[in-house]
């Protein structure tokens, strides 16, 4: 994409300016503000400790399990706040919980970065569902109606169909 964009502007489709326009400030500072929380959280055991609780949750000895809780966990938080802000979280904490479980923690990674792209049950998950929602005379009702039976189906789809693509272990 960086390659098609510089191309865009040495052929002058774009102007620099337009190139600069087009980028969403909000979430490169956002994202940029949320990885030194997670380096936070890993430098302080708070992750770790989060990563133990988790880990100490009935049924979560389970590889599928843990994963499952951690896709339901992302999916939940990403209804309510930004999809990058809850991966920079819940992917330390996925790690940590990997690590102390002998687990490939790209696998459970994978699972949260998936989860983190659900946010279609609430429309403040994402700015496009609030801009929908305000074009087309959505109300909130209406994103819960369909987004969380989409929401279920998809979660579950991830939980069953990841381990045969990345394995957990």
């Amino acid at each position: 994409m960086l390659i098609g964009a510089l191309f865009m502007v040495l052929v002058g489709v774009l102007t620099m300016d337009q190139a600069y326009q087009s980028i969403d400030w909000k979430t490169v500072v956002l994202v940029a503000g949320m990885l030194p929380l997670g380096i936070a959280m890993t430098k302080t055991g708070l992750a770790s400790g989060l990563a133990n609780a988790l880990l100490s949750s009935p049924g979560s000895q389970s590889p599928v399990l843990l994963l499952a809780l951690l896709v339901i966990l992302t999916a939940l938080l990403t209804q309510v706040m930004n999809g990058a802000a809850v991966i920079t979280i819940i992917a330390v904490i996925a790690i940590q919980a990997a690590q102390a479980s002998n687990m490939d923690p790209r696998s459970l990674v994978m699972g949260v970065a998936l989860a983190s792209s659900l946010a279609f049950v609430t429309p403040l998950g994402h700015a496009v569902n609030i801009l929908v929602m305000g074009q087309a005379g959505y109300n909130f009702r209406d994103f819960g109606r369909v987004g969380l039976p989409l929401a279920v189906l998809l979660s579950a789809l991830i939980i069953l169909l990841l381990p045969l693509f990345w394995p957990l272990s």
